[in-house]
């Protein structure tokens, strides 16, 4: 096997936590990559468990506190966690060597610019969603945008379970953007995140957003352009986190043929123009 063949070595941040344990099944399932690390936070109760706990699966991999020692032998590693824990990684990643996958969200534009930096030296695959659905839902949205670019009010509506500390979610967010940029606009200056009280009327040239927060809902986003006579919908609609997983596992083989560099998944579908 020439080591352009071999499996890529992939570590997971928040290895106990749910999407961290959905990322382990993903790469388990996928003979193109092989864990190699896996690392949590200090104090989580899993810390020296092996690293299939949930699924039950045996992968000789403990989950370590140890970030440097999770990532010493790792190619990528896969982070979902918190804006500050994923900046912490980050740096130890930059020591080694070891390129990044980050499905995090919440990051201030300050810190999109910080992470654009650590790609300069190890190339990022860095995206709100990696799912392949969501980012094939954005390439429709862009078009549907360009299309339907007067009579149309434009509303972004989302819904996430309960424990979701983000709103609008990072998902929501790229939406904005994806229409603002086909509609010639900036998402800053068009962009309404709340209405309450006596709002006069709907301004054409504003996106709104409206977040929904409840049980244990995967993630729902629904686009709807409301013209006179007629309403689009474009949904996408996520019944496990099955699907950010596996779309992350195939960012992080796409980052095998990269050495510097910060890319989205439009990059790794081939979707760019």
């Amino acid at each position: 096997m020439s080591p352009s063949d071999a499996p890529v070595r992939i570590a997971i941040a928040g290895a106990s936590g749910r999407m961290g344990q959905e990322l382990i099944a993903a790469v388990l399932q996928n003979p193109a990559v092989q864990l190699v690390g896996a690392f949590d936070r200090a104090g989580s109760p899993s810390l020296g468990q092996d690293a299939g706990v949930t699924s039950g699966q045996h992968t000789s991999v403990a989950i370590t506190a140890d970030v440097a020692q999770a990532l010493h032998n790792a190619q990528v590693f896969i982070d979902f966690t918190r804006p500050e824990g994923t900046f912490q990684h980050l740096e130890a990643a930059r020591t080694l060597g070891v390129k990044a996958v980050i499905g995090t969200t919440g990051f201030s534009d300050e810190e999109k610019t910080r992470i654009a930096e650590f790609a300069a030296q190890n190339a990022i695959v860095f995206a709100p969603n990696m799912s392949v659905g969501v980012n094939v839902t954005f390439k429709l949205l862009e078009l549907a945008a360009k299309a339907l670019s007067t009579g149309y009010d434009i509303e972004v509506i989302e819904a996430h379970h309960r424990h979701k500390v983000d709103a609008p979610s990072g998902t929501a967010l790229k939406m904005g953007e994806v229409l603002a940029e086909a509609l010639g606009r900036d998402l800053k200056d068009c962009a309404v995140y709340e209405r309450y009280g006596h709002t006069g009327e709907r301004d054409p040239s504003t996106i709104g957003f409206s977040t929904i927060r409840g049980g244990d809902i995967v993630g729902d986003h629904t686009v709807l352009f409301a013209g006179t006579g007629e309403r689009i919908e474009i949904s996408h609609k996520s019944s496990s986190r099955a699907g950010y997983a596996q779309g992350s596992v195939r960012a992080a083989t796409f980052l095998q043929r990269q050495s510097t560099g910060l890319f989205d998944m439009f990059d790794v579908l081939g979707l760019r123009d």
